[in-house]
Order: structure tokens, then sequence, then C-alpha cells
């Protein structure tokens, strides 16, 4: 496992990662379902194994306005994950979840609604470690989360600033949940090296 290469990862590795992926991504759309006691249906997500200094203009730039929850990840992996929302995707969903209460103006939330973007990020990101546990049979768990919101590149230097040292890729999926409109959300899952390998092998992709 020492010798995992994130910079040549052959197309089974990344096939693994990609499904990883999709079944995360669908558990949080089931979730989140749940949750508005709505349906939600998911776009196929995207996904990418980036570099971090890509990562910004995937997103559609690093001056984006973004709600970015962050979650450190221990147990049998350690690391991070994130959970970034375009900010008029999080004020939709911050008003689905009051009932259709009216939100804040753009750039501004209030402590309900930071409150209630905690929780969505929450139950979100927690579904998505949920499936990536039972698929691997590793224990994973995940710190309380963090709030910020700000631009996509001063959020992303968190991760950056702890794991970017590293030069490490992380594994990035755009997914597009809808209900009566579009929400763009991305998760980002940043595991340290060996984590990358302890996931693979537990996958059986890996000796």
């Amino acid at each position: 496992m020492a010798d995992f290469d994130l910079e040549h990862v052959d197309d089974v590795y990344f096939d693994v990662l990609r499904e990883i992926g999709n079944i995360g991504a669908g558990n949080a759309a089931t979730s989140l379902a749940q949750m508005l006691s709505s349906k939600v249906d998911m776009k196929v997500p995207k996904v990418e194994l980036l570099d971090f200094n890509q990562i910004g203009d995937a997103m559609g730039g690093e001056e984006q306005i973004m709600a970015g929850i962050y979650l450190v990840v221990e147990g049998d992996i350690s690391g991070s994950i994130m959970f970034l929302l375009e900010e008029a995707s999080a004020h939709v969903l911050v008003s689905k979840l009051m009932g259709g209460m009216e939100t804040g103006e753009p750039g501004q939330f209030s402590e309900m609604e930071l409150s209630a973007l905690k929780e969505i990020g929450n139950i979100i990101t927690g579904a998505y470690l949920n499936s990536l546990s039972s698929l691997t049979g590793l224990t994973i768990t995940e710190s309380i989360p963090d709030l910020t919101i700000d631009m996509a590149g001063a959020i992303l230097s968190v991760p950056a600033t702890e794991f970017g040292m590293l030069g490490d890729k992380l594994l990035m999926i755009q997914t597009a949940f809808t209900d009566d409109v579009e929400l763009n959300g991305y998760f980002i899952l940043v595991p340290d090296l060996p984590s990358y390998g302890k996931l693979l092998k537990a996958l059986g992709v890996m000796q």
C-alpha cells in the first residue's frame, strides 16, 4: 500500500473510485429527499480525480460564492470530506427545509439558516460516508461539521493547507439534485495516501 501513487491511477482503480462516488451521492440524494419530504432526482454524478489547483475552476471559478461544509474523517481511514453547494442552491434548500420561508439576500444567511445548512451538510455527508463504510467494511467516523460561506477558493484552502503538502490529488464528485429546481453540489473526498490504499484493498481491487 505504501507504493500507491495517485499520479498513476489505472482505469480499474478509477472505475472503483467512480463507483464509490456514484453510490455515495445516490445515498445522499435519498437522505435529502427524506429530509425535505419530497422526491429528489439525481443526475449521474461527474467524478474526477483532480489536483487542488484545478478544483476551483471545475466548480465554476474560485471567486464563486458557495456554502462549504467541512468534516474531518477518522477511524480506519483518515482525511477530510467537504460538501460545497452553490449559494443560490443553498438558499433554495434552506427555504424548503424551513417550510418555504423567505431566505436572506444573496451573500446573507441568518443564524437559523446557517444552522439548517449545517444540518443539511451533516446529513448529506453522513449518508455519503455511511455508504463508503458499508461498501468497504471499514469503520469511518466524522467530526462535527464546520460551515463556511465564502468564495470557493477560500473554502478550498482549508484542505489544501492540511493535505496539499502531500501533492495528493483529490476525488471530486459533482452532483446535480433536482426536485422542481436543479441544485448543484460538490463532494470532495480527501483521504491521505495510505487511506486510498486501504479503501481499494478493502474493495478487493488492490492486494
